[in-house]
């Protein structure tokens, strides 16, 4: 299984691509893992709605330029569907069984998804109804992914 995280910009706080990299190195020793970035659009100052919109879009553009049309797509979004820890790693069985070879998980920028990138995703998830900046996200979805692993390989994990 190849899981590759694509995320709207880079990582700004050191602690938390620290954070990041752990994880990628844990990760590595149960399956292939990548991150891509793609380029965030500048902010300048406060923005209409029809502004955030094409910000949105243009990102929303560059992220499904880089998804792989084999590979099975979640995008991560406040308004998506909840899923435990225990559920994400039977999700990722599944889709391995199913016969998918790689998952792709999507992370927008710091306005969030465009709504093509949700109605391109296979699936729509949410950590949580709370607001995480797009670099915490990427650090928890992470984290996330490796205790699934850890759960389907009946390992325990509790740290």
């Amino acid at each position: 299984m190849k899981l590759r995280v694509i995320a709207v910009g880079k990582i700004k706080e050191n602690y938390i691509q620290q954070g990041i990299n752990e994880f990628i190195t844990r990760l590595e020793r149960h399956t292939d893992v990548e991150v891509t970035e793609a380029k965030a659009e500048r902010i300048k100052g406060s923005l209409s709605s029809a502004e955030m919109e094409q910000v949105k879009e243009k990102e929303a553009d560059r992220i499904i330029k880089q998804l792989n049309n084999r590979a099975y797509t979640i995008a991560l979004d406040p308004h998506g569907k909840p899923m435990t820890s225990k559920g994400l790693a039977k999700s990722i069985n599944n889709l391995q069984v199913q016969g998918y070879s790689s998952i792709e998980f999507i992370i927008g920028g710091t306005l969030g998804l465009h709504s093509k990138v949700r109605e391109e995703a296979d699936y729509v998830l949410t950590f949580s109804h709370m607001t995480f900046t797009h670099e915490m996200i990427r650090l928890i979805l992470l984290e996330q992914v490796y205790r699934a692993f850890k759960i389907m390989k009946g390992e325990p994990y509790h740290h």
